[in-house]
């Protein structure tokens, strides 16, 4: 997979992922983005996210150096590791009690963290998740495939491992401050997302297409008969003249290289090959 992918960005091939649909990520981003948007729109939740937009949203490598506090959803497929800048975190949860959010540049990030906080993080991980989740089982239901789901019940994790995939989503305060939400993917996570992006015929395991034996043409030709002469005798040839052949197996070729050797008979006025036996 590459460093990044979004809908507006170019992936760049990883080996360890060659033969999977990591091209077709950016629709998934996409379609995230747009449930994203139109999950943090429903009335009940006007309360968390109204003073919110979706900015960007792309996959890419979880972060390892920012201090951040996980939440673990274990979907049944997979499991993903949220987490808030707290930042961010603060902004919804001055908008979710009435309050002007403080300007990122002016947190004191050091303050305790409350139980109240802790219970906004708590609801809105499991908001995000199953928006996530509805994502991933719609490109599953497509194939005509179902997957386990749980109640979702975010617990507190570690940190992912250094080099996991993510994907990050910067939400737009309608003042103009920005703040990451990160959803750290697991193997089996990322796999259910990769395998609902594959077309409907190779995921259920049918042919891609036809085999290549039946689609790849090839130009056959026969040499009938062959006669060895002289040079002056081929020179005194004139209109009329005879050259006395004797058919026996034709040679059949495919480029100049001899495939087969075959009889030549004779079916409705046209001369056929048949009998075909290998050169070798």
């Amino acid at each position: 997979m590459p460093s990044s992918i979004s809908a507006d960005r170019c992936p760049v091939l990883d080996p360890t992922l060659l033969g999977r649909p990591v091209h077709l990520l950016p629709q998934f981003a996409a379609r995230l983005r747009e449930a994203l948007g139109a999950a943090m729109r429903l009335p009940a939740r006007h309360r968390y996210w109204d003073a919110f937009d979706v900015d960007e949203l792309e996959f890419t490598r979880a972060p390892s150096q920012e201090p951040l506090r996980w939440l673990e959803v274990e979907y049944g497929f997979g499991r993903a590791s949220v987490a808030f800048e707290r930042p961010l975190l603060l902004a919804l949860l001055d908008w979710r009690y009435g309050r002007t959010a403080t300007p990122a540049a002016g947190r004191d990030l050091s303050e305790r963290v409350t139980a109240t906080e802790e219970r906004l993080a708590l609801m809105l991980t499991r908001q995000l998740a199953e928006v996530l989740a509805g994502r991933v089982l719609a490109g599953l239901a497509a194939l005509g495939e179902t997957a386990p789901m749980r109640e979702l019940v975010p617990v507190a994790a570690s940190a992912p491992p250094a080099g996991s995939w993510a994907i990050r989503l910067v939400l737009r305060a309608h003042g103009g401050e920005r703040g990451t939400v990160w959803f750290a993917l697991d193997q089996a996570l990322t796999s259910a997302i990769l395998r609902g992006l594959l077309p409907p015929r190779r995921a259920q395991g049918g042919p891609a297409a036809e085999p290549l034996a039946t689609r790849l043409a090839v130009r056959l030709e026969a040499r009938l008969a062959s006669k060895e002469m002289t040079l002056a005798a081929l020179f005194d040839l004139k209109p009329g003249d005879v050259i006395p052949f004797s058919l026996g197996r034709a040679d059949v070729l495919l480029d100049e290289n001899r495939l087969f050797t075959a009889a030549v008979a004779e079916h409705k006025g046209k001369l056929c090959l048949t009998s075909f036996e290998d050169t070798d």
